[in-house]
């Protein structure tokens, strides 16, 4: 007779081969922007690229929504961030990756309402195909990536380590950025996203 163990040991290995694998399909640490000429429609109505908005000391892509509880927590501090560090020469815009039919709250009007009441001083675009998202191999709502100079990743991962702001202890996103600035290696480089899962549009 097989034991539990015997049974449990094969299934937990299958598990964490399969994430192992999942985390390789995703924008790997020193990877180019994918495809940054893409371009997307903003909250103001102009089409606009990742490129077009590439800043001389960096550029950092947040995939983020509407609707997501998580995204909603997140969004002050992201704005917070986007705002100060566009000022310093870190390009930043944020992106919708979201198909609006699963949640009605991530419509374009809504994205619009968002930025005026927010306060947001990049832009903020649909990604109208969920195909960038793929490119990067985002998964959550929000997840960051932060880009050198040359356009090569150095941090991915969440914004901070905590969903209430006033349990936060690790500024991750935050530091990232600082030592980017400060001509420094980014000591952490990636972390775990924690958020909703994009709610992808059917491929074409």
């Amino acid at each position: 007779m097989r034991t539990i163990r015997s049974i449990i040991t094969p299934v937990c290995a299958t598990i964490v081969l399969a994430a192992i694998s999942a985390k390789a399909e995703g924008l790997s640490l020193g990877s180019t922007i994918p495809d940054s000429t893409v371009k997307m429609k903003n909250v103001d109505g102009k089409d606009i690229s990742i490129a077009d908005v590439a800043g001389p000391k960096g550029t950092l892509v947040v995939f983020t929504c509407n609707h997501c509880p998580f995204a909603k927590a997140w969004q002050s501090r992201l704005v917070e961030i986007g705002n100060a560090y566009q000022a310093k020469g870190v390009g930043v815009i944020a992106v919708n990756p979201n198909d609006p039919t699963s949640y009605e709250e991530d419509s374009y009007a809504v994205m619009q309402e968002r930025v005026k009441e927010n306060g947001e001083q990049f832009p903020y675009v649909v990604d109208g195909t969920s195909n960038v998202a793929r490119d990067f191999g985002a998964s959550k709502t929000p997840e960051a990536f932060l880009f050198d100079k040359d356009g090569k990743l150095v941090y991915h991962g969440a914004i901070d380590d905590d969903r209430d702001a006033s349990k936060v202890t690790k500024h991750y996103l935050h530091d990232a950025l600082d030592e980017l600035l400060g001509g420094q290696a980014v000591q952490m480089s990636e972390t775990k996203s924690v958020g909703c899962g994009i709610k992808f549009r059917p491929k074409a």
